[in-house]
C-alpha cells in the first residue's frame, strides 16, 4: 500500500534542530533535481517581485525570506512540518509506535520543492506550490513529472496506490492506472452530490488514518479498498481505464459537519 498525500500550504517551522541532509531523504536519486529547485526557489525569493512569482501575499514575507536560506533552517520529520485539515485528521501524533512505523513506510508526500518525501524525512518549512512557475524552470508540476515517474514508478510497483492528492499535486505524477485509486469526496445536499473542499481534505485524512490504524492486512486491490472505506462511509468505486485511475467516491451525509 502506498498512500499519496499533498503537502499543506501552511507549514510548521521548527525552532531548533539540525538542517536537512539531502542524501538522507527518500528517493535519493532526486538529489540533483532537489538542488536545482532549491537554488531556483532561493533566487526567485530574492527577487523584487518574489511575492508575485510565488503567488503569495505580503503577509507571508517571513516565509519568502526563509526560502532564501533553507539549507540552514532547522529540519524535522515531514509529518511534523505539514499541518492543516488533512494532517490533523490523519493524527500521526496520536498513533501507536507500530502505526507510526506503518505510516512512515506507506505515506509519500508529493512536494513542489522535494519532488516526493517520506513521512519521516527531515525537512525545513518552506513556501512553494506545485502551481508556481519558477524562472528558468517553468511550471513545477510539468518539471517534476518525468523525474517522479522515473523514481516513484518503481516505488509503487506491486502496491495499491491510494491517491489522496489535490488536482494541483496529482498533475506532477500519474501512477499506473491499473494499480491506482483516486479518492474523491462528496456530500449529499438537497438530494444531489456536491464537492466540498474542506470536508474532502478532512475525509482524505480520516481515510489515511483508517488505513494506517485498522487491524488486518492493507488493501491490495481497488475492490479491497472499497470494502475498507465502507467500514466507515458510504462509498462507491468507479472502474478505471487504461489512462485513468479507479475512482473511490466517498459520500458524506447531508447532516455531516
Amino acid at each position: 500500500m502506498l498512500i499519496l498525500l499533498p503537502p499543506s500550504e501552511g507549514k510548521h517551522a521548527a525552532a531548533t534542530g539540525e538542517p536537512f541532509v539531502l542524501e538522507e531523504l527518500s528517493f535519493p536519486e532526486l538529489a540533483p533535481d532537489r538542488e536545482h529547485v532549491l537554488d531556483a526557489l532561493a533566487a526567485a525569493s530574492a527577487r523584487p517581485d518574489a511575492h508575485a512569482v510565488l503567488g503569495v501575499g505580503e503577509s507571508l514575507a517571513g516565509d519568502v525570506a526563509r526560502n532564501r536560506r533553507l539549507r540552514l533552517q532547522p529540519a524535522v520529520a515531514a509529518h511534523s512540518v505539514y499541518t492543516g485539515v488533512l494532517y490533523e485528521a490523519l493524527g500521526y501524533a496520536g498513533m501507536t509506535p507500530t502505526q507510526r512505523r506503518k505510516a512512515d513506510d506507506s505515506v509519500v508526500v508529493v512536494s513542489a520543492l522535494w519532488g516526493a518525501v517520506g513521512f519521516a524525512d527531515r525537512i525545513p518549512a518552506y513556501r512553494l506550490s506545485m502551481s508556481v512557475a519558477l524562472p528558468e524552470t517553468g511550471r513545477l508540476a510539468a518539471w517534476w513529472r518525468p523525474r517522479l515517474d522515473a523514481h516513484l514508478g518503481p516505488r509503487a510497483d506491486g502496491h495499491l496506490v491510494i491517491d489522496c492528492r489535490s488536482s494541483t499535486y496529482a498533475a506532477a505524477w500519474h501512477p499506473d492506472p491499473g494499480q491506482a485509486v483516486a479518492v474523491n469526496v462528496f456530500q449529499r445536499r438537497d438530494g444531489q452530490l456536491k464537492v466540498v473542499s474542506h470536508f474532502a481534505k478532512h475525509t482524505r485524512g480520516e481515510l489515511a488514518r483508517h488505513l494506517l490504524t485498522r487491524r488486518g492486512n492493507p488493501p491490495t486491490s481497488p475492490e479491497a479498498l472499497l470494502r475498507v472505506a465502507r467500514e466507515k462511509w458510504e462509498a462507491e468505486l468507479l472502474p478505471g481505464t487504461p489512462r485513468k485511475a479507479h475512482q473511490l467516491n466517498i459520500v458524506l451525509p447531508e447532516d455531516h459537519a
